[in-house]
């Protein structure tokens, strides 16, 4: 994507959107979009009709006004319907081909993550986005926007970490064996596109990318421990080496009952800071250790040097359940319309962090290091991922 976008400016009225996908990540895009006076709802688009009318009937009941119901945005665009933003929303595997859609009729687009789950359809969406610089498209991303996420990437690009030496990045959910077999698209390589990494941990790699820049290479393990009937993962583990020289540790899985809080550690030669349950629970930089070799062994934490809220320690909810973080990437993306921008999260971003999630994958079906320059280039394109029944040692 080029690197300003001359998109077309808002006007004062609002800019009618359309939801594609109806289901759980669907209601948080509704919420988002019902919260912002620049947004109308104006379609909801599923092929399950009932599915998309159950939708646009609690639309209706919250704000007196029902959204159009289609089948596809083809059909949303055969009826005449004029749209400005479409979000998308539906299964990872449909991703490219419905923002490629969303473009072509002239939309600024907003895709829940991941950007897809194949890297040759996730390159065509990049070309895409690229051909259409008046168009914003931005991939969700919303922990990025977070308080605490905000702090740290500001203090790294200011220099206050000094050299970045390491982080430990660990996703440590559970998802239940019903959760798999709610839909026949989860827990498969084709739509799902993975499993604990592509869907849980997608989210904390890309802020571990966004703090630690660009990745060199990956060596990983990955398994299916405690669940049936799926192809993807439910544990992988994976080292990272970033071309700052930094080194990665990155945990993910939906086989840790009952489900623990995400934590995201990045330590550097003058500062280190901890993420945990979406807040900052910890920061200290420093030109040095006032004269203690030993340093501070956890103490000297300056958060409250910061205008943040008191850090509760509770394990917040996700995107399905709270639609804040989802609102405040809705926020960049008007701004970035506005003022004619790229927005945070571009699609040339998205797509590294894809990359990654393919070479953590590749390397842990091939069992050897994998460089990331090989992936973008396609070398592992036709490698066929598949997770090695469990081994009772």
């Amino acid at each position: 994507m080029t690197a300003t976008a001359s998109a077309r400016p808002l006007s004062t009225a609002p800019l009618p959107t359309a939801i594609v996908g109806c289901g759980v990540i669907g209601r948080t895009h509704v919420e988002s979009v019902l919260s912002f006076d620049e947004l109308e709802l104006v379609a909801l688009i599923d092929p399950v009709r009932e599915r998309a009318d159950a939708l646009a009937d609690e639309v209706e009941h919250t704000t007196g006004g029902r959204p159009r119901v289609f089948a596809s945005i083809d059909d949303l665009r055969a009826a005449g319907v004029e749209v400005g933003l479409v979000v998308i929303g539906t299964p990872s595997g449909l991703h490219v081909d419905q923002g490629i859609a969303a473009l072509g009729a002239g939309a600024h687009v907003i895709i829940e993550k991941p950007l897809d789950v194949d890297l040759v359809r996730a390159r065509r969406l990049a070309e895409a986005a690229s051909a259409h610089a008046g168009q914003v498209c931005t991939i969700i991303s919303q922990h990025r926007f977070d308080p605490g996420s905000l702090i740290v990437h500001e203090a790294i690009e200011a220099g206050r970490f000094g050299r970045l030496t390491s982080a430990v990045a660990t996703v440590p959910w559970w998802r239940s064996q019903g959760y798999y077999d709610s839909g026949d698209w989860r827990g498969t390589w084709a739509l799902d596109g993975g499993g604990a990494l592509m869907n849980q941990g997608v989210h904390t790699l890309d802020l571990l990318l966004w703090f630690l820049g660009r990745p060199v290479s990956v060596s990983a393990e990955f398994a299916l421990l405690a669940h049936d009937g799926v192809e993807v993962e439910d544990t992988v583990v994976a080292t990272i080496t970033f071309a700052s020289g930094a080194l990665a540790v990155l945990h993910a899985t939906t086989a840790g009952y009952p489900g623990l809080a995400v934590r995201l550690q990045v330590q550097g030669s003058t500062g280190s800071a901890v993420i945990d349950s979406d807040e900052l629970q910890y920061i200290h930089t420093s030109d040095a250790t006032a004269g203690n070799d030993m340093g501070l062994a956890g103490g000297g934490n300056q958060r409250d040097e910061y205008d943040l809220e008191p850090a509760d320690g509770e394990i917040p909810v996700d995107a399905t359940q709270s639609a804040t973080g989802h609102e405040r990437q809705y926020r960049d993306l008007l701004d970035a319309v506005a003022e004619g921008r790229d927005p945070v999260v571009t699609v040339d971003e998205a797509l590294f962090t894809l990359a990654t999630v393919r070479a953590v994958y590749a390397s842990a079906t091939t069992g050897g290091k994998v460089l990331i320059d090989d992936v973008l280039a396609g070398a592992y394109d036709d490698v066929e991922l598949v997770v090695p029944a469990p081994q009772l040692v």
